[in-house]
């Protein structure tokens, strides 16, 4: 379906470069020796090349990339903090940067008089930061402290109070850089209220992140950038897919010994179920099942398959069967295996390795097999708790512990 909503933002064809010393010149005779010997003393980075996308009025568009991508870049070059190599940038209506928060703060003075500085930095009249004052404090909660030196807060309240003058700033299009994450929990909560009320109020929006949570939570479109150039444009939940899948596969797991193959076994299907349906986003605490399909060629009885679950930094989070018990062939064939996991998972996106243990090593059958993303949204402190799961076997794959229980 078309969008015939006007666009609030339009870049075409814009590549930026920047020129980075490789030697220092300690002195001006030497810099002008090293132009004579025709020396550049520097080197071009490619930081953009040739970007072109638009944003419509109302829409929520999100940035993704890894860092290095130019990301970052982008943004400043479309809130004109940075200028073009070439191209051109076309804004309409009033734009709101939030990308360096408490730029132009003073430690040496108090978080009110703060306040007001950073409110005129915004534009904002005395007058008009005198009827603002009480509602940045609330927001802020940091009534207590108001009338310290700002050296004396802690980065967290510093941002807060940054974050809580800068919504005060009546722009139609905003524009944000891993913003939605300041301060603790509660404020996290009031800081998300505000974005969807922004949404709501069909704001324009502009958000660059690595939480593919909230490129699914908030976003109507994004845009996944890579190496400076634009990988594709569509909707969240592909581009978040994209975006995960883009650091899989690169290396194997580092909980992982090794990544031989084996002939004797082969993956054929992975599927995570919520009562019995398939899914790939699920609920905090929601209880879901991981299916495995297994192929056998041969026997492999000193073979145990495990699945470990891995978090987005490719850390091992928990495997399956645990300590306790292995799941072995014993027959030729395919098999289905159900590891039915009590979820206790945090926010983030997760991938799935089939794994086989001989005894000695424990070998990647199928690395990254399958991603999944718990919903949620980042905390200060993430929980640890590692989830507990139960195995179902076919006949044909006996656990140890249940060749124990019949023995």
């Amino acid at each position: 379906m078309k969008d015939n909503r006007p666009i609030a933002l339009k870049v075409e064809h814009v590549s930026k470069t920047f020129r980075l010393p490789t030697e220092r010149a300690g002195s001006l005779k030497n810099t002008i020796f090293n132009w004579i010997r025709g020396v550049r003393g520097y080197r071009i980075q490619h930081v953009l090349n040739d970007i072109s996308f638009d944003v419509k009025e109302g829409e929520f568009f999100g940035i993704v990339g890894k860092n290095g991508s130019g990301k970052s870049t982008l943004l400043k070059i479309i809130s004109q903090i940075y200028g073009i190599d070439s191209g051109q940038v076309q804004v309409n209506g009033k734009l709101v940067p939030f990308i360096e928060l408490g730029v132009g703060f003073n430690p040496e003075l108090t978080g009110r008089e703060n306040v007001y500085l950073n409110g005129a930095m915004l534009g904002f009249s005395n007058e008009e930061i005198d009827n603002m004052y009480d509602d940045i404090v609330d927001f802020a909660e940091l009534g207590d402290f108001m009338e310290q030196k700002l050296k004396n807060y802690s980065s967290g309240m510093q941002v807060r109070l940054a974050f809580s003058v800068a919504i005060k700033s009546q722009g139609d299009i905003l524009v944000l850089d891993e913003v939605l994450a300041v301060g603790d929990e509660a404020f996290q909560k009031k800081c998300q209220d505000y974005f969807f009320e922004a949404k709501r109020s069909k704001k324009t929006i502009i958000l660059v992140t690595h939480s593919m949570g909230d490129v699914r939570r908030y976003c109507d479109r994004a845009m996944f950038i890579r190496d400076g150039v634009v990988d594709q444009i569509g909707d969240p939940d592909s581009i978040a897919d994209a975006y995960s899948n883009s650091f899989l596969g690169t290396k194997p797991s580092e909980h992982v010994t090794d990544t031989k193959k084996t002939r004797d076994i082969a993956i054929n299907g992975v599927r995570v179920l919520v009562n019995g349906e398939e899914q790939k986003y699920l609920d905090k605490y929601e209880d879901f099942d991981i299916e495995l399909t297994v192929r056998t060629s041969a026997p492999a009885s000193n073979q145990a398959i495990r699945i470990d679950v891995v978090d987005g930094r490719g850390w091992l989070v928990f495997s399956l069967p645990d300590k306790d018990g292995s799941v072995r062939v014993l027959d030729a064939g395919e098999h289905v295996l159900r590891f039915h996991v009590e979820n206790s998972l945090a926010f983030g996106d997760y991938h799935i390795d089939a794994v086989f243990d001989d005894g000695t090593k424990r070998y990647l059958i199928k690395p990254a097999c399958y991603q999944f993303h718990m919903r949620g949204y980042a905390t200060a402190a993430m929980p640890v708790t590692v989830p507990r799961g139960t195995v179902e076997v076919d006949a044909s794959l006996v656990s140890d512990t249940q060749r124990r229980a019949a023995d």
